[in-house]
């Protein structure tokens, strides 16, 4: 008879496995899901795992995915490992590679996107020196650096949903003017800069042709307290809005972090969603676990339990060592480190387990550079250390648990604070030199966009706060301000830093600065961020405070600056002694992006008349309708508290000034200021408040008069206000000071064109064109000089060219197809609409220049659909009203025909 049941022994072999205990519970309700249909309302399509440091949520996680193996599901597991939205479905697709799932299309596009990145970034490296740069392509790209999406510009914020689409669109497009030389179209554009936005509909579709495959897909997202930043509102978009495409029904995704999902989020979907809070293990759970590693010995047993209080991390860790007969039970001067290493006797091993606790990270090169021993020993030394339970290895890294190393940094701080800040300041040392070899013969553009480059600098400013260096903060905020035009996820990086080191070092001001930067990132992203950071130190006026607001800093870079609310004794408290190092003069590693608002594609708002249409609406035509969905995907809130609170963490520091207030001690340099402002206006420009952009450039040039890059772009944004002399003396000041700034020559046009000076306006046009062949903003606009000179013939040339460069910006195929419609080449004309429509469904000027098309052409039925849709959302849409009139006498309608020309009239006169 053929066997159909496992058997007892395979059976306890299936739950000893990896040696997991517990979490019943947890484990019976993801596997009665599988049982529960999709339809059913008693199925859950997220479980969200959470818990403190060491509670055991990636070995629960770990568990879940074999519960589901066993149940046919595709599964894969995301880490902190991923750094972006990209990497994370790099990750799912590689891991369904290995199950025998190929998803090509995605796997093509990741690829696109990793050398479009790369191509952008060798462009920027490769630009003529006599041209200024334009910011990195991860970089003002979105002006909030990450603040404006609809599915081109990352991330929208509290302001989706209410904006002009022009407005956006036009501003997007400024913003990306320094990026243009660096993308072959608006498609590459996109797949650098908004990524998410082309990579998730293929992934959806690949989803779906798996889910005919399997029963079940299910993806473990972990430590979402680090990758929620990114991956919380683009799961949200995913899996409750159709903004990408439809989710299979057998879709199932585990989410596990430190923090409970966001109840302003997620709060409404709970019939969707299963909690599984994660507390210490019970004590037989425990129990279980210790038996299960032969620690059995009743004192031994008891002292563990009192020791850990049932933190799994902790009661694996010395159930590791099997400890038989503990000499000093209940001894309650014991520490924690002592008991994590009570059971090692080997001195120099005691030694090097606290010595590489240290770095935040490790691999071979960082723990020859902590361990001082014979080389000939490393290797072992090293071997072992990888060997010990609480140290987890990824990505090719060492780390220590948190919930082990706190403790470890703390004994070392606390036993001798001269050492420990000697030490930190060695490896702030060595950080720096690789740091230093890393920037040879590169520049600050390339070195940003430099993962490895950004880790050590990281490395190198952790350690340096953590040696209580007092000029390093500000430093920092110089950094965050250049971290802030790379996008939220960097910048949040840069705060992330200063709570770890806050945290490791107790230097509470250090602390409040990362908490203080992470939320404004939460809940504004990089504008927001760039506030505070303006605010404290002086620049911003404060409405509570009624101050003037900074000028020029004396000192500069080198001044050594006391941080914020530091006591008389130092970081470390009192009784404790540190030495506090200055250094002097700028950081190699300050790396600035130098880049003008250089040449791209831009719009403008302009008439309704498509035969003279200025108006370019969001590029894809997508608004989301959750303004918080369309954030980055930073997860609102506080960051998780650290491990191992001490009192002097639960008592809220005492701060020598509000946080509403500017503080005289922090310094930022004038430059890094007008950077901060300059980066805070463009983010305003996408949000359409061109009023306000012009007062952070007002604030920029009066710490940096002579910068062309800020009086070019207050010289478009008073062009879009239609200032003229504004705009004309900015662009004149930033054409003198830099002759080669294809923008500013272009945006000067743009302005004579408008007031009617044609031959200057097409010789700003043909320079900016001649500079820069690919241009098509330009080039559009040079199209309009043509036509206003009568010369048809180059106006389409120009169009052409325009198209040929980015072939699916819709505002170049309307301008385009309205130039074709009036030659009489209406079939023509009638492509380039529908193609602008494919890509724009609520280009309302496209659609009604089609319907003019289609009249010309004798499709009046078919002309009148296309105009009342248009009039259905436009009302007083006066072109589309006297198209429709026309429209409808022909069709013999001549009261409603009437009726319209009435509604034009009216709209007219208003």
């Amino acid at each position: 008879m053929a066997r159909t049941r496992q058997s007892v022994q395979e059976l306890i072999a299936r739950r000893r496995r990896a040696g997991f205990v517990g979490r019943s519970a947890e484990r019976a309700a993801f596997r009665a899901n599988f049982d529960i249909p999709p339809e059913d309302e008693r199925h859950r399509f997220r479980f969200h795992v959470h818990g403190n440091a060491g509670v055991g949520k990636t070995f629960l996680l770990r568990e879940l995915e074999q519960v589901a193996r066993e149940h046919g599901a595709l599964t894969a597991y995301v880490d902190e490992s991923a750094a972006g939205v990209p990497d994370a479905l790099e990750t799912i697709s590689r891991q369904f590679a290995a199950q025998g799932t190929r998803f090509k299309d995605l796997d093509r596009l990741l690829t696109d996107h990793r050398e479009r990145r790369y191509e952008a970034e060798l462009a920027a490296v490769a630009a003529p020196a006599e041209e200024p740069r334009a910011p990195s392509a991860g970089s003002m790209a979105v002006a909030r650096a990450g603040l404006v999406g609809l599915g081109m510009v990352p991330g929208v914020g509290a302001f989706a949903g209410a904006l002009d689409p022009a407005q956006l669109a036009e501003g997007a497009d400024r913003l990306r003017s320094g990026l243009g030389s660096r993308f072959r179209s608006h498609e590459d554009a996109r797949l650098v800069l908004a990524p998410e936005s082309v990579l998730t509909p293929v992934l959806l579709n690949e989803l779906a042709q798996a889910a005919s495959a399997v029963p079940w897909i299910v993806l473990f997202l972990d430590t979402y307290e680090r990758t929620g930043r990114f991956l919380d509102g683009w799961l949200h978009s995913v899996m409750t809005t159709e903004r990408y495409g439809s989710l299979p029904a057998t879709v199932v995704v585990v989410t596990a972090g430190q923090l409970p999902s966001d109840s302003v989020r997620w709060g409404g979907f709970g019939d969707f969603m299963a909690d599984l809070p994660l507390s210490p293990f019970t004590e037989p759970e425990a129990r279980d676990l210790l038996a299960g590693r032969g620690v059995v010995a009743e004192p031994v047993v008891t002292e563990v339990l009192r020791l850990t209080g049932g933190l799994p991390v902790l009661v694996s860790t010395l159930a590791e060592s099997r400890p038989a007969d503990p000499s000093d039970v209940g001894d309650p001067s014991a520490t924690a480190v002592e008991r994590f290493l009570r059971w090692e006797a080997d001195p120099v091993r005691r030694s090097v387990a606290l010595a590489c606790a240290l770095p935040r990270r490790l691999d071979a090169d960082v723990f020859r550079a902590v361990v001082d021993r014979p080389d000939g020993e490393l290797d072992d030394l090293y071997a072992w250390l990888r060997g010990l339970p609480f140290v987890g290895e990824r990505a090719g890294r060492v780390r220590y648990h948190d919930v082990v190393r706190a403790p470890m940094l703390r004994l070392q701080r606390q036993e001798s604070p001269r050492t420990w800040t000697a030490r930190h300041r060695e490896l702030a040392s060595v950080f720096g030199r690789w740091r230093t070899e890393a920037e040879a013969g590169r520049d600050g553009e390339e070195l940003w966009t430099d993962e490895g480059w950004r880790e050590l600098r990281l490395a190198e400013l952790y350690h340096r706060l953590c040696a209580g260096e007092l000029s390093v903060l500000s430093n920092v905020l110089r950094d965050v301000v250049t971290a802030c035009e790379q996008g939220e996820s960097v910048a949040g990086r840069w705060a992330w830093v200063l709570t770890e080191a806050g945290w490791d070092a107790e230097a509470w001001p250090v602390a409040e600065w990362g908490r203080r930067l992470a939320d404004a990132l939460n809940d504004g992203g990089t504008v927001a961020a760039l506030e505070l950071v303006l605010r404290r130190t002086g620049f911003e006026r404060t409405a509570a405070a009624g101050t003037s607001e900074r000028g020029p800093v004396s000192g500069g870079y080198g001044a050594a600056d006391p941080v914020v609310g530091v006591p008389a004794g130092g970081w470390y408290g009192a009784g404790a002694v540190a030495s506090h190092g200055v250094v002097g003069g700028r950081a190699s590693g300050e790396i600035d992006s130098q880049g003008a608002p250089g040449a791209w594609q831009r719009v403008d708002s302009g008439d309704e008349d498509p035969g003279d249409q200025d108006v370019a609406e969001t590029r894809d035509g997508e608004v989301s309708p959750d303004a918080e969905d369309a954030r980055t995907g930073v997860t609102p809130g506080r960051l998780p508290e650290p491990a191992w609170p001490t009192s002097q963490q639960r008592i809220a520091p005492t701060w020598a000034n509000p946080w509403q207030q500017a503080d005289p001690t922090v310094v930022l340099d004038p430059e890094a200021a007008a950077r901060a402002y300059r980066a805070r206006a463009m983010a305003h420009d996408l949000a359409g408040d061109q009023q306000s952009a012009v007062a952070d450039l007002d604030r920029a040039l009066e710490l940096t008069p002579d910068d062309p890059r800020s009086l070019s772009l207050r010289g478009e944004y008073h062009r879009a206000l239609e200032r003229y002399d504004e705009a004309i003396r900015d662009l004149d000041r930033a054409l003198g000071l830099n002759p080669a700034d294809a923008f500013a020559l272009a945006s000067r046009g743009a302005i004579r064109l408008s007031r009617g000076e044609l031959d200057d306006a097409l010789t700003d046009l043909d320079e900016a064109v001649r500079l820069k062949p690919d241009y098509p903003w330009a080039l559009a606009r040079r199209a309009r000089v043509h036509r206003a000179l009568g010369d048809s013939v180059r106006q389409l040339a120009d169009l052409d060219l325009a198209v040929a460069v980015d072939p699916d910006w819709a505002w170049f195929r309307c301008e385009r197809g309205d130039a074709l419609r009036g030659a009489g080449r209406d079939e023509e004309a009638l492509a380039d609409y529908d193609h602008a429509l494919a890509r724009e469904p609520g280009y309302d000027s496209a659609r009604a220049s089609r319907g003019a098309a289609l009249a010309n052409l004798g499709r009046h039925a078919e002309a009148l659909a296309e105009l009342d849709q248009v009039l259905e959302r436009r009302p007083s849409y006066t072109w589309a009203l006297v198209q429709r009139a026309a429209v409808r006498r022909h069709l013999g309608a001549h009261e409603a025909a009437a009726e319209d020309e009435a509604r034009a009239a009216g709209a007219d006169a208003s």
